[in-house]
């Protein structure tokens, strides 16, 4: 079973004739090999999508002519025609109540599903923790014209699942995924670790820190702390690098990384977070600490989540441009032809409020 080409047979029931099967037509995943794309980009080039650009179009076309392949247009009259959806997966913790999912991937999706709503796409979204509901199919089943996928690293599961799917064809891109595998867009993480310290030292800050996961799959982390150290090499000054323990959330680290920082460096005057959500624990832990901020301690998040604006002091932050980020991945999932390749970065600011 399963041979593309030569003699198959079954057997049939009462005398064991071998009758000869027939041989299995090539299909839109065969092509999408050949041609090395994904099934979806597939299914656009060939019913002229202006997302798909020309010479991904030709290469397509040409792959479908060596393999024999042809469309069958009743069975695919409403599959190949564009569903007018574009389908957001949004990877969750186990057992991690929705309103508990970190706000920067709400703000993301705001952004993602004004961009689709601009093109005059619905959005579908699905909420995913466990192998229960793992879906990765959206566009191979017709429901949607593309995917994106974000959300927690943390639940590798979940990822090793949709580097499988991505493995056997099926297209999708993500934001801030683990590894290069994937097709990806980030923000340009080491600009805003930079912008973090360049802000620390001309406010005459001298014993930084950085407090952010060292061995996450969430490269974006490592990009902030490499910016951060980098800039302030260039001042001739090294920050104290924290690993957050282990907690129940970003918020929770940040709290218990704050006492660890205070009880191994007493004397720090500034800290840059790796998250919004890391940095509302960090200042919750200096205040229980008796320390002020920021007369005695400067700190700086990034993300730019709407909670750092209600805290107290206001969180300064390093700001991502969500609108450019929600156009960017709508096109990019779209393959519109300026985002036919994985590696686009998000401008970022330095949003200063009262914490630094």
């Amino acid at each position: 079973m399963g041979e593309r080409a030569g003699a198959a047979f079954h057997v049939s029931g009462k005398e064991g004739r071998r009758l000869p099967m027939k041989t299995l037509r090539p299909t839109s995943f065969d092509v999408a090999e050949r041609a090395g794309v994904s099934q979806s980009t597939v299914s656009r080039a060939l019913r002229n999508s202006p997302g798909v650009n020309a010479e991904t179009r030709a290469r397509v076309s040409a792959a479908a002519r060596e393999l024999g392949y042809v469309v069958d247009r009743h069975a695919s009259s409403l599959r190949l025609k564009s569903s007018e959806t574009l389908a957001l997966v949004t990877v969750c913790r186990p057992g991690e109540d929705r309103s508990a999912i970190n706000p920067f991937y709400f703000a993301l999706l705001g952004s993602i599903a004004a961009a689709t709503s601009a093109r005059g796409f619905n959005l579908l979204v699905s909420f995913q923790e466990s192998e229960a509901n793992f879906r990765a199919d959206f566009v191979a089943s017709g429901l949607a014209d593309a995917m994106i996928v974000i959300g927690t690293t943390s639940n590798r599961a979940a990822w090793d699942y949709f580097a499988e799917a991505q493995a056997t064809g099926l297209g999708f891109v993500c934001w801030g995924s683990p590894g290069d595998p994937f097709h990806w867009m980030r923000s340009d993480n080491e600009v805003g670790g930079r912008l973090a310290a360049g802000h620390l030292v001309a406010s005459g800050r001298k014993r930084l820190a950085f407090i952010g996961p060292q061995r996450s799959p969430q490269r974006q982390f490592d990009e902030r702390r490499d910016g951060f150290v980098a800039a302030l090499a260039a001042h001739g000054m090294t920050p104290a690098i924290v690993e957050p323990p282990a907690a129940a959330d970003r918020h929770a680290q940040g709290v218990a990384a704050a006492h660890a920082l205070l009880a191994a460096h007493p004397d720090i005057d500034a800290i840059f977070a790796a998250s919004d959500m890391l940095a509302l624990g960090v200042l919750q832990g200096l205040k229980e600490a008796g320390r002020r901020v920021p007369q005695d301690i400067a700190l700086i998040g990034f993300d730019g989540i709407r909670a750092g604006n209600m805290a107290d002091p206001a969180l300064t932050t390093i700001e991502p441009d969500l609108d450019a980020a929600g156009e960017a991945l709508v096109a990019m999932a779209l393959e519109d032809d300026d985002f036919t390749h994985s590696g686009t970065r998000i401008p970022v600011r330095l949003a200063v409020r009262g914490t630094a």
